[in-house]
């Protein structure tokens, strides 16, 4: 029986053009070479498999060549004896760092240096790494030191500053699948491409790791290398099961995506890598809808043109909520007393994403109308589609049949509010309309508000006044101007509070009013307005005659900041309830006043009052109260 040798040893790389997917660092230290520019002490740093050692090897049988362009494996000379490798985790003490150090006072035999590699560096002690510290930053002549880790950041940082450092970066995909591709020629081997793919993607960046499981499967299959046999063995989840699962997610259908994730759990794999598969090959999806980012798929042609034909018929949207959903399962697992309910109501949900024109209807509005209007509105949208492609019958009213054409034609609710929700309009079904049509349906409550010229007359003159003052004040500040400002802004509030030129005044009632102003303070909490909001919510608004209605505050300073937002509050509250008639004000609560006792003499005088007998006791003991 013949001595095996592992590919990873096998096929080590012997020069630095035979290095794997670490082109700059190689092409650095073949020039720093040529030129005679190379530091005494470097360090080569990253994750396992990446061709640190090699590198480090590769560089100390360079340095004493005269030309480094000479492949090595042809030179005469043997510097074999001029190269030292250390293990740092078996020589990790001071006493082995000690005797490194008595060996490196000697010149090499032959050539110009002595190499010393120290792999694992990161595995010597704080007092070895001290005592190394001078030698490292002025070693002699002839000496240069390589060092190599996985954990740069275990590493004194006066050992860092003393070298040169090197960092190495995980191997690609397409790299490591290339020079798989390149054992299997010389092994005689025969593999599929996307088999090649899965072994790179479980190496996860480290040509050895992917070396090891090319070794492994090819022990299992023999010299035929399928897509198969790997995941088989592998135990990777295939590709299939996802293509089906998001065919049912799209399609809305629960009962097969829940078979599907049973079917997954009987052959063997956890709800966790089921999850974490999902996300990742949604997230494939997502990349293949643009050319542009379609080379972050690292995957094989027969599967890359799958998710192609797959993410053809997912929009953007649709991946991006998936993939938070999918996202929020996987951090909510390791937590959940019920994992598999967990993941089959993550599938549930993604199945019941909606994408009708109800629920586009409602983005849209959520975009031009704001989150707090577009709530009201989605509590409705049911009766609102149902109202708008309903016939109109005979025995409907005119203005009724008005209503219902419009609606038709511009998407918009019926004015008349479900019996569900009375409380609920839509922004659109609240736009003026002429009053001729209107007093069909309701005469006028109050006279009619004053003409619209003379309004729209009285408002821009103060506004403008303000923004020429508003100019002055940046340039110099001055008090008069501000306390004519703020006498300017009382005066334009009636003004503000005045009846509104559309003069409606449809009814409402308490109940009404309450729901609009719970509404509102919904809003003010995403404009994350706390103050302002909480005061709303302390107390219920008063509605009371001729639509006059009344809000108590406990004091001036939430009166006040009432008041600064009175214009938007009475704008929203107007136009909900179609009724430009209604005026607010806010009404300071009288309290009592409660004195406060803070000193003794005032304690014992409250104390007494109460209870005469203390002042007796206070005589007899001849007891003094203190100040």
């Amino acid at each position: 029986m013949e001595n095996f040798i592992v590919s990873a040893r096998k096929y080590r790389p012997q020069d630095f053009e035979s290095v794997v997917g670490q082109r700059s660092i190689t092409h650095t230290l073949q020039n720093a070479i040529k030129s005679d520019h190379l530091a005494q002490a470097l360090l080569f740093c990253g994750p396992r498999g990446v061709g640190k050692t090699t590198c480090a090897r590769i560089l100390a049988k360079a340095i004493n060549l005269d030309d480094a362009n000479v492949a090595l494996t042809g030179g005469d000379d043997d510097f074999s004896f001029n190269i030292f490798e250390l293990d740092a985790a078996s020589n990790n003490s001071v006493d082995d760092i000690r005797n490194l150090i008595d060996q490196v006072r000697f010149a090499p035999p032959k050539g110009r240096y002595k190499v010393y590699i120290i792999d694992e560096v990161h595995m010597l002690s704080q007092a070895a790494f001290n005592a190394f510290l001078k030698t490292l930053e002025e070693p002699p002549a002839h000496a240069i030191f390589i060092l190599a880790t996985t954990e740069k950041h275990k590493i004194i940082p006066t050992i860092l500053s003393r070298c040169q450092i090197f960092d190495f970066n995980r191997i690609g995909v397409e790299d490591i699948v290339g020079h798989l591709q390149y054992v299997a020629e010389q092994e005689g081997v025969s593999a599929e491409q996307d088999a090649l793919h899965i072994i790179a993607q479980k190496a996860d960046g480290a040509m050895r790791d992917a070396l090891s499981i090319f070794d492994r499967m090819v022990s299992f299959s023999g010299n035929t290398l399928s897509y198969e046999a790997v995941i088989d063995n592998l135990n990777i989840l295939d590709y299939e099961y996802y293509f089906k699962l998001v065919e049912h997610l799209v399609g809305q259908d629960i009962q097969s995506s829940l078979l599907l994730f049973d079917e997954v759990l009987k052959i063997g794999f956890d709800g966790h890598h089921f999850i974490n598969g999902l996300a990742e090959h949604l997230r494939n999806l997502l990349v293949c809808q643009d050319e542009a980012t379609l080379q972050l798929l690292q995957v094989g042609e027969k599967i890359k043109e799958r998710y192609r034909q797959q993410a053809a018929a997912c929009s953007i949207p649709w991946l991006v909520r998936a993939m938070e959903l999918a996202n929020g399962a996987d951090v909510q697992y390791k937590n959940s007393n019920n994992q598999r309910l967990l993941v089959e109501i993550t599938l549930m949900q993604l199945c019941s994403l909606d994408s009708s024109e109800v629920k586009k209807k409602v983005d849209e509005e959520a975009r031009i109308l704001g989150p707090a209007e577009a709530k009201v509105n989605y509590k409705g949208s049911a009766e609102a589609a149902a109202t708008a492609t309903a016939p109109t019958t005979a025995s409907a009213s005119p203005a009724t049949a008005t209503a219902s054409k419009g609606s038709s034609h511009s998407g918009i609710r019926d004015e008349t509010p479900s019996p569900e929700h009375p409380f609920e309009r839509s922004e659109e079904s609240r736009s003026p309309e002429p009053i001729s049509e209107r007093s069909e349906e309701k005469p006028p409550v109050e006279p009619p508000s004053p003409p619209p010229s003379k309004v729209l007359e009285e408002v821009p003159t103060p506004a403008s006044s303000r923004r020429d003052r508003k100019r002055k004040v940046a340039a110099t500040l001055s008090i008069n101007n501000l306390l004519q400002e703020q006498e300017e802004k009382a005066k334009e509030k009636p003004v503000i509070e005045s009846d509104s030129p559309k003069g409606q005044a449809d009814a409402f009632d308490q109940d009404r009013l309450q729901y609009y102003w719970d509404l509102y303070c919904d809003k003010l909490k995403e404009e994350q307005k706390w103050s302002l909001m909480n005061t709303l919510n302390k107390h219920k608004p008063n509605l009371g005659a001729d639509f006059h209605v009344t809000f108590e505050v406990e004091n001036n300073i939430q009166r006040n900041e009432i008041e600064k937002e009175k214009p938007e509050l009475m704008e929203f509250m107007r136009t909900r309830l179609n009724n430009f008639q209604m005026q607010l004000e806010v009404i300071v609560l009288e309290h009592s006043q409660v004195k406060q006792l803070y000193t003794p003499q005032e304690k014992f005088k409250h104390m007494a009052e109460k209870n005469p007998a203390l002042l007796d006791l206070q005589r007899r003991l001849d007891l003094d109260v203190d100040f």
